[in-house]
């Protein structure tokens, strides 16, 4: 999304924070050779940008198998429905191709300040803020929203999710309550 890439100084503002790491990756990737995990990982990243651009998203950035995804205030409800498509269809998709990997997604709601950040030489798109660290912290067997999330979803969305606890959060329906 253009929209957040272009901002040129930090800048405070709401967000869908989300992140995304792919269960049993390390063990996973001990058994591939370096090239067979490079173009996995390409094209995962491919697939990901797919899901979360289509609705106006972000991808701020790949850590190994784990995303940093954004999505501006008003498209919380489009992204919280892309983290769902990317956890349903995506486990699917790594399915598919013989990888025994599977999503677990978080995402809160809050603010943060963003902006282009790096060396002297190279900056790039990304975002500091408790909200941030909120997301990250998170706990998911699957996928899970915080109740900032749930808040500002419309009520066909929230229709998908119920209330897990403790901490309150919330998981799709057809999940079922692990810790």
């Amino acid at each position: 999304m253009a929209g957040l890439k272009s901002i040129s100084t930090p800048t405070e503002t709401n967000l869908l924070i989300a992140f995304s790491d792919l269960t049993l990756f390390a063990k996973f990737a001990r058994g591939e050779s370096d090239r067979r995990m490079f173009d996995v990982m390409s094209d995962y990243a491919e697939y990901v940008g797919g899901v979360i651009e289509s609705v106006g998203g972000t991808v701020v950035k790949f850590i190994g198998d784990a995303v940093l995804l954004v999505f501006p205030e008003d498209s919380v409800d489009a992204g919280v429905l892309a983290l769902k498509k990317l956890k349903d269809e995506g486990d699917a998709w790594m399915a598919s191709r013989g990888i025994p990997c599977r999503h677990r997604i978080k995402a809160h709601f809050g603010a943060a300040v963003c902006g282009p950040i790096g060396t002297k030489t190279e900056k790039r798109f990304d975002l500091y803020g408790q909200s941030v660290n909120t997301a990250a912290t998170l706990k998911s067997s699957g996928m899970a929203i915080s109740p900032q999330v749930f808040r500002k979803l419309e009520p066909e969305t929230r229709k998908l999710f119920k209330k897990h606890t403790p901490p309150v959060t919330y998981i799709p329906v057809e999940e079922s309550h692990k810790e």
